[in-house]
This record gives C-alpha cells, structure tokens and sequence, in this order.
C-alpha cells in the first residue's frame, strides 16, 4: 500500500471545502471539529493541539491515512472510483467501517441468493473476501452499469441512516438538510 497515493487528492481537498474550517456545533455530538475532522481522531492520530489550530496538512494526511488507505478504498477505487468517492466521503462522515458496511450489505444483496458470489459478512472491513465479491459482481453485471447500480444502493442505505439518526435523536434534525444536500451524490 502507496502511503503518497495521491488518487484522493482531489476528494480530500472537496471534502475539506464542504467541510469548512472550525466548528463547535452543541448539537455535534462528535465536539469541535476542523476541516470535518474530530477531536477523538485527531488525537488518535497524534495531534495534540487545539483542534482551532489544526494545520491543514495535519488533515489531509488523517483523511488519507485512516478514510482512504486504512479501509481500503484505494483498492475499491481502481475498480470503480465513483463508489471508492461515495464510500471515502460517507466513511468521512459516519466512519469507514459503516461505509465499508454499506458496500458490503449492498453486495450481498445484489448477488441474486449467493448465485453470483457468496455473501458477505457485513463486517465493516474491506478484506479479500469483499473485493472478491465486487470483482464478481462486476464480471456478471459489467462495469458501468454495475457501478451506477452499485452507487445507488450505497446511497440508500446512507440516505436511510441518516433518516433514523435524525428520528432517534431530534437534535440531529439540525444536521438532516445539509447531510442529504451535501453529503449524497458527492462521488
């Protein structure tokens, strides 16, 4: 794994506009935020200055280290780079491991009852097995229809996340509008 992969240099840099610089929402249940990144990953990456004060560059290496490479996106990306930008900037938002989770849901619901491919356990993370299940996914449906397909069923179940997050707990209404206009159909 290239950790100077510059393939997501250009999603890292529109995540960080749509995300904006500082920002201490009393809603945000994730605390201070810079460049969309939060305190607890910042300081699991080793940053321990004020989260006002986080240098740019500082994110840009936290995006690319544990929201591209870490969950394998990468990988997903020399496949089908539009589902590598949804999952990237989904993982971005709600975890990689939620976003890989979607993939893998999504897969194994499209592998008409394991006759394609086996199902997957919808574990979070992107090993062998899920990139097995996408390369035959694609062989039997094709590239870019499959892609499309693919997109669309991961941004369902996005769509249908952030729904229940915003009925569990109505403080999160605040942030509905702006996931679904902002967060969906980035890729």
């Amino acid at each position: 794994m290239d950790t100077t992969d510059t393939g997501c240099d250009h999603l890292i840099e529109a995540l960080i506009e749509r995300e904006g610089g500082y920002v201490n929402h009393p809603d945000d249940r994730g605390g201070p935020t810079r460049y969309g990144i939060t305190e607890a990953v910042a300081r699991a990456h080793g940053y321990a200055g004020t989260m006002a004060a986080l240098p740019q560059d500082e994110a840009v290496a936290i995006y690319r280290r544990l929201f591209w490479l870490r969950p394998r996106f990468d990988e997903i990306a020399e496949r089908l780079p539009r589902v590598a930008a949804e999952l990237f900037d989904t993982g971005a938002n709600m975890g990689p491991g939620v976003a890989a989770t979607f993939l893998q849901r999504a897969l194994t619901a499209l592998n008409r009852n394991g006759k394609d491919y086996p199902d997957l356990v919808p574990d979070g993370r992107v090993g062998n097995r899920t990139l097995a299940a996408l390369d035959a996914f694609l062989e039997t449906r094709g590239k870019a229809s499959g892609e499309t397909v693919l997109l669309r069923a991961v941004e369902a179940l996005q769509g249908e996340r952030y729904l229940r997050l915003a009925e569990r707990r109505p403080a999160n209404e605040a942030f509905l509008y702006g996931w679904l206009a902002n967060r969906m159909g980035n890729s």
